[in-house]
C-alpha cells in the first residue's frame, strides 16, 4: 500500500452560486482540508436567478474545460438535477455532495411576497440527485423532510416510491464549522461597566428587528442603563426600524453599521455583554456562536435551531423577552471563558475538520 503521505489527493470541484455570508465562510474553512480544491462561484446576489440559472452556467464552464474531478461539492442554491443532466457525461459518474445551509421549505418570504413552491421542488430534486447530503442542524433536516412530505402530498397523480427514505439514508447533520481563532486572539477592550447589548445579524425582515428594538425601547423608558452595538450586513430593502432606532436611542448606541474588517468585528464582539436573537428563521446561528465565543451571554428564542445548540438557560419564551433581557442587563454578568468555550467548541472548525474529511471521501454503495 502506498504511504499516506504519497497517496494521490482527491481533486474536489466546489460549485457555489451564492458566495457570501455563511456560504463563503464555510468554503474558506473547507478549502483548508488536504484535498486539491477548485472553487467556482457566483456573487451573493439575486438568489432566485442563481437557483434558476447556475446549473447551465456551471455546466457550460465544464464543457469548455478538459479537467475532471474526483468529487463535486455544491450548496443547495444549485439545481443539482439540472446540472447533472446538462454537464459533461463524466459528472454523472463522480460522487456529488450537497450542503444545505438553508432549505426553501422553511425559509421565510417577505410579507408581500407569495412563496414559490418551485424553489422547494428544486431543493427536493437536488437532494434526490445528490449522492451525499449535509445539513447544518437537525432543525434544517427535519423542516426539509416535513416540507418535502407536505409538498409531495399535494402532487396530482404522481406518487414516488418513498423519496424521503432515500434522502434520510444519505443525509448527515454536520455543523458548518467556525474558525474562532481570530476571536480568541482579539484583545480584550476596557469596558465601562454599563452592559452592552449586541445585534450582529443581517438587517432583514426574517431576523425580526422590530421585536428586538421594541424591547430596547421599553428598557430605555424604564431608565435602565445599557449601551447598544449594531453590527451585521444591511441591504437595499433593510427594515426601516434601524433608522428609527438611531433617532430614538442615540444616547445608547456605541456603533451602528457593517464593519468590513474582521479584526474590528471581533473587537466589537468583545466589547459586548449580551447577544440577542429575535429571528423568525435560523437554520444554524453562526453570528450568535461568534458572539458567545467572545463572551457574550446569549438570549435566544426557544425554537428554530437554538434548542439543539444552546442550553435551556439561554432560551426565552415568546412573551418573556423584555423580562429576561431586563434581568440580564441588571445582572451585568458576561460568560466566563470556560463557559463560552464549552458552548462553542463543538462547532469549531478545528473540532469538525476530520468529520468533513470523512464526509468528502465517502464511497458510493
Amino acid at each position: 500500500m502506498m504511504p499516506a503521505s504519497q497517496e494521490k489527493r482527491l481533486k474536489v470541484l466546489v460549485l457555489e452560486p451564492y458566495y457570501g455570508g455563511s456560504h463563503r465562510s464555510f468554503l474558506n474553512n473547507i478549502s483548508n482540508l488536504n484535498f486539491d480544491f477548485e472553487i467556482m462561484t457566483l456573487s451573493a446576489r439575486k438568489w432566485k436567478w442563481r437557483m434558476r440559472l447556475a446549473a447551465p452556467y456551471f455546466a457550460e464552464k465544464l464543457h469548455k474545460s478538459d479537467r475532471k474531478y474526483d468529487r463535486i461539492l455544491c450548496s443547495s442554491f444549485l439545481d443539482v438535477a439540472s446540472f447533472r443532466g446538462m454537464a459533461p457525461s463524466w459528472v454523472r459518474d463522480v460522487p456529488l455532495l450537497t450542503y444545505f445551509h438553508e432549505n426553501q421549505f422553511e425559509y421565510p418570504v417577505q410579507v408581500d411576497d407569495e412563496r414559490d413552491i418551485h424553489f422547494g421542488l428544486t431543493n427536493l430534486t437536488t437532494a434526490l440527485s445528490s449522492d451525499g447530503i449535509g445539513f447544518n442542524s437537525e432543525y434544517n433536516l427535519s423542516t426539509f423532510l416535513k416540507g418535502a412530505d407536505d409538498l409531495l402530498k399535494i402532487a396530482p397523480g404522481m406518487k414516488l416510491n418513498d423519496p424521503l427514505k432515500s434522502i434520510r439514508g444519505k443525509s448527515r447533520v454536520i455543523s458548518a464549522g467556525i474558525d474562532f481563532s481570530d476571536i480568541d486572539s482579539s484583545a480584550e477592550e476596557g469596558r465601562s461597566g454599563i452592559p452592552v447589548i449586541l445585534w450582529n445579524h443581517r438587517w432583514e425582515h426574517d431576523k425580526c428587528p422590530e421585536i428586538f428594538f421594541k424591547a430596547l425601547y421599553e428598557l430605555d423608558k424604564e431608565g435602565i442603563d445599557f449601551r447598544l452595538v449594531i453590527l451585521g450586513e444591511s441591504f437595499q430593502r433593510s427594515p426601516n426600524i434601524f433608522n428609527e432606532a438611531k433617532g430614538i436611542l442615540p444616547h445608547r448606541i456605541l456603533h451602528s453599521g457593517y464593519v468590513d474588517s474582521r479584526q474590528d468585528y471581533c473587537r466589537w464582539l468583545k466589547m459586548c455583554d449580551i447577544v440577542v436573537s429575535t429571528a423568525a428563521h435560523e437554520f444554524f446561528g453562526i453570528s450568535v456562536l461568534e458572539a458567545v465565543r467572545a463572551g457574550c451571554r446569549p438570549l435566544l428564542p426557544n425554537r428554530l435551531s437554538y434548542p439543539e445548540i444552546f442550553p435551556e438557560e439561554f432560551l426565552y419564551g415568546e412573551k418573556d423577552l423584555v423580562k429576561r433581557l431586563r434581568g440580564l442587563v441588571l445582572k451585568k454578568k458576561r460568560l466566563s471563558a470556560e463557559e463560552s468555550k464549552r458552548i462553542t467548541e463543538p462547532h469549531s472548525w478545528a473540532r469538525l475538520a476530520h468529520d468533513y474529511e470523512e464526509w468528502l471521501t465517502f464511497r458510493r454503495q
